[in-house]
């Protein structure tokens, strides 16, 4: 399988992965919830998606700011792509 944490670009050329998610039969309005409830509802569909990594990764590289992708709401990509970038400039430096 491709890793995307080092080449995320890689999950945006191809799309295929999206067939394969758990969440290819639910109706998208579920991962864009409006509170709380609804973030757990649209994780538990991601919880054993066999592409839940590839999805996280697309949204990471879109800079998609809403909805739950791989299982990561907005604030939590927001997190990961922060902690990404100060690891990347403490290994420039």
């Amino acid at each position: 399988m491709k890793d995307f944490s080092t080449d995320p670009s890689a999950v945006v050329r191809s799309t295929d992965w999206m067939q394969q998610g758990n969440c290819r039969d639910t109706n998208p309005a579920v991962f864009f919830p409006s509170d709380g409830a609804g973030v757990e509802r649209a994780r538990a569909v991601c919880v054993n998606c066999p592409v839940a990594a590839q999805c996280l990764e697309y949204a990471l590289a879109l800079h998609i700011d809403h909805g739950v992708w791989g299982g990561c709401s907005e604030r939590e990509r927001r997190r990961i792509a922060k902690r990404r970038r100060l690891e990347a400039e403490r290994r420039a430096s």
